[in-house]
Order: structure tokens, then sequence, then C-alpha cells
């Protein structure tokens, strides 16, 4: 994947370590996750989040989606935690390419 692709994604990450819910929402449309459940998920789930290390993005578990027009894949990643390091709470994204970069959808913040 592209360096654009990586960093699409990392942003979504560094959003949520930051507490940004709301910008998040506001770049994932709110589709499916609003800022107040962002929050409810991270504050519940308890611990710390913080920036994965650069490594994470090999554990990125990535699905094309076959003959897609345009083009898009759907994504699952783990979270870290200062308390944990890697956790069992992960993302879970639709990257679409477009024209000018990549719209992302926020599925789903989850305990794997």
């Amino acid at each position: 994947m592209s360096d654009q692709f990586h960093e699409t994604v990392s942003l979504v990450h560094n959003l949520l370590v930051t507490g940004q819910y709301a910008e998040l929402e506001k770049l994932t449309g709110g589709v499916r996750l609003s800022e107040e459940e962002m929050r409810k998920t991270i504050t519940d789930y308890g611990r710390t989040l913080i920036a994965p290390p650069n490594s994470a993005f090999e554990l990125m578990d990535l699905i094309d989606a076959k003959n897609a027009e345009p083009p898009r894949w759907s994504i699952t990643m783990p979270l870290w935690t200062q308390e944990e390091g890697r956790s069992d709470l992960s993302i879970e994204l639709t990257v679409t390419e477009q024209k000018d970069g990549y719209k992302i959808e926020l599925d789903d913040l989850h305990v794997l």
C-alpha cells in the first residue's frame, strides 16, 4: 500500500490517541460511530491509548474488496495502550480510494 494509505490509517489512530473524537467523526462522516460512541468505548476500556509502533502496520488485517469500483479495503488493526502495549481493542475501517486521497469509515471499535 502507498505511504498516503498508511498516513490515512495513522490519522485515525492519532485522532483516537489524542481524544479528538469530534474531528474523527467529521473525518469519517459519523457513518457508523458518533463522537459519543467512540468516547464511551475508549473510556469503558479503561486504559490510555498511545501511538502504535511503526511495526503495527504488519499486524493490519487488510481485505481487498475484489472488483470494487472505486477500490476499497476492509481493515482490522489493534490499538496500543500505555498499560498493555498491543491491546485487545481494535479498530475496523473501510477505506475507499478517491481521486484526491482516501475516504475513511470507522466501522467499529471493539475488543477482539
